[in-house]
């Protein structure tokens, strides 16, 4: 029937109300996207559906989404309620919609929801992922059946999977793989429901090509719940736009105010962590009393650092030759247990990317860039020439593979696909996603701090930090920060 964001349920409640029809609600609601939103969101319909919390008590059954209770939900919705008005059954933080490409982002939740002791929560994900990689936890006890999660090389080392997986086993859950819940659930709305039966589904993700979303599109409502999550400059500008609505919404409803060296001290500390930041801020609410302003001092005794620094933010600053916040990062990845490895390589990696935008502007395809040049400006001369210099730069390769690769003709088409995908994958490339130019003038930006010999010179102390970590013994996080400040310190001549 239709789709509308979260900010436009009200209007849609509004618009309702003012219907006089006995039936004014559809018989199916799909809700989802961030957690936090979907669950208000809820508790809004719910109360509209059923404004009568006596009434509500006997006539509102919330499920959880196992195989083992599907059909016991459908065999509800289609009976009549003992009691008098509305009946509501919901499919509360259901994983129907998970795929096996899910796995990686099912078992981040699962690490995040360890982190903050839901433990159970923390086991129903890992039960999840390992239903839909049709593994057991006999499997996954071993290291050779954790590397078929293929994820990262770290999942051995991770203290919290093996404690989830324990917590498992000693509580008896079991593992079963998906048997088309879906198709179940889809057909029984396609066929509907007894006029006054509902049902609510809440989700963190959808996929808008399987048939259930398009029979819930075609008969119901879709309440879009979701904030935009990738790291683009413009996905930050609306998470951030997001957090300061709620935070506002939450301020005056409880008549506080909040100075902004507060409000950015407890973003730096959360990152864009909605439940975490609502969380921190109903503590700064309490803890400040009858006081109305929250100030930056409040943060700072209240709060700790939850934010868990993605790898990029340590690139970032080796990238701005800023030692100090480099190292902070440094000491935030490794208490949260990324391997030195991982880090060391991302360092190598940006280094490398520093030398390949130098090698670029002493070229011919770089005569338009300069210290200074504005975005829009790099936008419209520069990306199409950095696009020529990577389209060159790929043929150049395909035609070095294929003069090594000549005396193999039978191999080649055999694995000619995969080493066309492997080229366009290639470290060597300055825009992988031309699509996004802001990053990529991010990077030239930054590059105008290191001069093309310094570069050259940490490429070379690398190689033997290399051989240091991984033959001698020494202590990686000393030969890391050994590594940050050969690279990080300002010499002469060089721009800031």
């Amino acid at each position: 029937m239709s789709e509308f964001k979260f900010k436009e349920l009200g209007n849609y409640l509004l618009t309702l109300s003012k219907d006089k029809a006995k039936n004014k609600f559809v018989s199916v609601y799909l809700i989802y996207g961030e957690e936090l939103l979907y669950k208000k969101a809820l508790d809004i319909l719910l109360s509209a559906v059923l404004p009568d919390k006596s009434l509500r008590a006997l006539n509102y059954e919330p499920f959880e989404d196992t195989n083992e209770n599907i059909y016991e939900i459908v065999e509800k919705l289609n009976t009549f309620s003992l009691m008098p008005g509305e009946k509501v059954i919901a499919v509360c933080d259901s994983k129907i919609f998970y795929s096996k490409s899910d796995t990686e982002s099912i078992l981040k939740k699962a690490e995040e929801a360890c982190a903050d002791n839901k433990i159970k929560k923390a086991a129903e994900y890992v039960v999840s992922a390992l239903g839909l990689s049709g593994l057991s936890f006999d499997d996954v006890r071993r290291a050779d059946g954790k590397a078929k999660l293929k994820l990262d090389n770290t999942l051995n080392e991770k203290k919290w999977f093996d404690k989830v997986i324990k917590y498992c086993v000693d509580n008896s859950l079991t593992v079963s793989a998906p048997e088309g819940n879906d198709k179940v659930l889809q057909k029984a709305v396609e066929k509907g429901f007894p006029k006054g039966n509902h049902l609510i589904i809440t989700t963190d993700r959808v996929d808008k090509r399987r048939g259930l979303y398009k029979a819930i599109n075609k008969n119901g409502i879709i309440i879009d719940c979701s904030v935009p999550g990738g790291q683009t400059r413009s996905d930050k500008i609306a998470q951030e736009a997001f957090i300061k609505e709620m935070m506002r919404n939450i301020l005056a409803k409880a008549g506080k105010s909040v100075d902004n060296n507060a409000y950015l001290a407890m973003y730096e500390m959360t990152g864009f962590d909605l439940r975490t930041f609502v969380n921190n801020l109903e503590k700064l609410i309490s803890f400040v009393g009858d006081r109305k302003k929250i100030t930056i001092e409040d943060v700072r005794n209240v709060l700790k650092r939850t934010k868990n620094d993605p790898i990029y933010e340590l690139t970032n600053a080796i990238s701005e030759r800023n030692i100090e916040d480099t190292l902070f990062f440094l000491n935030s990845l490794l208490s949260s247990e990324f391997h030195y490895l991982q880090i060391f390589t991302a360092i190598t990696n940006q280094i490398r990317k520093l030398l390949i935008v130098k090698e670029f502007v002493e070229s011919s395809y770089g005569r338009e860039w300069h210290a200074g040049v504005q975005y829009n400006k790099f936008r419209s001369s520069i990306m199409p020439a950095i696009q020529e210099h990577d389209s060159v730069l790929l043929k150049q390769l395909e035609d070095w593979e294929n003069i090594i690769s000549k005396d193999e003709t039978s191999d080649k088409k055999k694995k000619g696909k995969s080493k066309k995908s492997k080229l366009n994958n290639t470290d060597l490339l300055i825009a992988k996603n031309p699509n996004n130019p802001y990053p990529v003038f991010q990077l030239f930006s930054k590059s105008e701090r290191f001069t093309k010999e310094e570069l050259l010179d940490s490429i070379k102390y690398m190689s033997k930090a290399d051989l240091r970590l991984k033959s001698t013994g020494q202590n990686p996080k000393l030969v890391l920060e050994d590594v940050i400040f050969h690279i990080c310190r300002k010499r002469a001549g060089v721009r800031d």
